[in-house]
């Protein structure tokens, strides 16, 4: 007995074919069509296992572990995408304002940022992950007793196309969650805009100066008396 793989791509869906009403603020299009050539290619190679009587590696092919790892880089990549998104927002902004390069390095998203931004992206994906724990148990039981029970391959199947139809909703969901993080950020990015120089070195340094060269230029034009050092040095 063959095992029978499914097409996916129909479940795929706008994972595949998008409509939207306006594009991400970031690009991502290169993303969404990575991830459907992936699960693509590797139902691809499940039927190729398949047709060639080796269904434990086709069974491999489409594992829980071949979709997660999928869904888990494009979300890093993903992630990636939008804070280098935000790091080159903050510093166009920056300097935009004149603000230090010293203080505009240090506005740059951290590590931790960027790994919560991962976290948060990847956080629309829970009916993907029950869908994830269907594949695994259907994987299961085939490579348990192959070929099992007359329905045991079809309960496989359907559980590839439900991780499919859920991959799709998981991605939308993951646009969703790219605005809320532009959303999220705004108030960040508003304070980097409204930021002004301190006007301390003003008062500090130039208003001084500025007096003393009025006071010299009044002596020696004779409206102010001259202290005694001066018109010495000066020969008053």
């Amino acid at each position: 007995m063959k095992l029978a793989v499914p097409e996916l791509g129909p479940a795929l869906g706008r994972l595949i074919v998008p409509h939207r009403l306006s594009d991400p603020w970031v690009p991502l299009d290169d993303v969404r069509e990575a991830l459907a050539t992936r699960v693509i290619e590797c139902a691809g190679a499940a039927r190729r296992d398949a047709a060639d009587a080796a269904p434990a590696r086709a069974l491999r092919q489409l594992d829980r572990d071949a979709w997660a790892s999928a869904w888990d880089d494009a979300v890093r990549r993903t992630a990636e995408r939008v804070a280098q998104a935000l790091d080159a927002t903050i510093v166009l902004e920056a300097r935009r304002v004149r603000m230090p390069a010293r203080r505009a390095k240090q506005l740059v998203l951290s590590p931790g940022e960027r790994r919560a931004i991962g976290a948060r992206l990847a956080s629309g994906a829970d009916a993907f992950e029950a869908a994830l724990e269907v594949v695994a148990r259907s994987t299961d039981t085939l490579h348990r007793d192959w070929p099992g029970e007359p329905g045991t391959v079809e309960e496989w199947r359907d559980a590839q196309t439900l991780a499919a139809r859920r991959l799709e909703a998981a991605w939308l969901a993951l646009e969703a969650l790219v605005e809320h993080e532009r959303a999220r950020w705004t108030p960040e990015l508003d304070a980097v805009r409204a930021w002004r120089p301190s006007l301390w070195p003003v008062f500090a340094v130039w208003l001084p100066l500025a007096g003393a060269v009025v006071w010299i230029a009044l002596v020696l034009g004779g409206y102010l008396p001259a202290p005694a050092w001066l018109a010495a040095s000066l020969g008053f």
